[in-house]
């Protein structure tokens, strides 16, 4: 049972690894054609049905009780509608693998959430890491390539209130009650971030383009994030929350911004400046001291 668990645990940090780290290259691709809250309600909706569907083929109960629907939807709310439809939102407005480092502060907030909510005394390499987080945010931001482009003070700061938003949603959902099953867990969530998505692309008065009218990659992109980003990746996401710690698994903020500035830049020609290496490499380290306070926790007694 320990080497079972083992290994869909090192699978399921693949798939929050590489997976989540294509993602912001799947998202620009789509987000060049199709309305932002338009793409992530398409998504969520297509990935609630498949998942759901999986989860009543496994003979899963569907049944939750009212607390948690209300978590689900909280969690939906946080990590999906709002976490996920706006950064896809700020990718407008900024480069793919220049998102990716602005999600690399997950980690940074989620230690000072901790600190705040449960009363978490700061060692000192987590202090080193959040001021090595700040300078590197500051060395991201400040580029003077970024004044020249249109909308990018507001891509950058939506793209860093879903992030928070994500790093609430990831402390809520490490204690939280949920369905035992990750599956229905990940169903209700996607299902109720589709409604409060698609919702708001009525009421801001988004254009909806038939799938005929997509282009070729825009489809290709459109199936991989329901396929990889939201089934694979965020059933794996919520799997790894309830059995690591939730350090451990905000781990793949220093894993995606690699996978998404290659992938950019070889796929989109997206520039990356020596400044935004300098500070990807600050950002990183930073992250890593954060991490690195952690007490070493025993796996197989956590998964028990």
């Amino acid at each position: 049972m320990v080497k079972k668990n083992l290994v869909f645990i090192i699978l399921a940090f693949f798939s929050i690894y590489v997976f989540w780290g294509s993602t912001y290259l799947w998202n620009k691709i789509a987000v060049t054609q199709l309305a932002p809250f338009y793409i992530s309600g398409i998504r969520m909706l297509t990935g609630a049905v498949i998942v759901f569907s999986i989860a009543k083929l496994m003979g899963s109960s569907l049944a939750v009780t009212k607390r948690q629907f209300i978590n689900c939807s909280f969690a939906g709310f946080l990590f999906l509608a709002y976490g996920n439809g706006m950064f896809v939102w700020a990718l407008k407005y900024i480069d793919s693998g220049f998102g990716s480092l602005v999600s690399s502060l997950n980690p940074l907030f989620v230690v000072i959430i901790l600190a705040v909510i449960h009363k978490r005394k700061m060692q000192p390499l987590t202090i080193v890491g959040i001021i090595l987080g700040i300078i590197g945010m500051v060395l991201l931001i400040s580029q003077k390539e970024l004044s020249l482009k249109e909308g990018s003070l507001i891509g950058i700061l939506m793209a860093l209130s879903a992030v928070i938003a994500w790093s609430i949603g990831s402390v809520f959902v490490a204690k939280a009650d949920f369905p035992k099953n990750h599956f229905v867990s990940t169903a209700y969530q996607m299902g109720i971030a589709a409604v409060l998505l698609l919702g708001s692309s009525v009421l801001i008065g988004e254009e909806w383009l038939a799938p005929q009218y997509w282009e070729r990659q825009v489809s290709i992109s459109l199936v991989c994030l329901v396929l990889f980003g939201s089934i694979g990746a965020f059933t794996s996401f919520n799997y790894l929350l309830k059995v690591v710690d939730t350090e451990k698994v905000t781990t793949a903020s220093y894993i995606n911004p690699i996978v998404a500035l290659l992938l950019g830049w070889y796929f989109l020609d997206e520039t990356v400046t020596g400044q935004s290496m300098l500070a990807a490499g600050v950002l990183l380290i930073g992250v890593y001291f954060i991490n690195s306070r952690k007490r070493v926790t025993n796996v197989t007694s956590k998964i028990n």
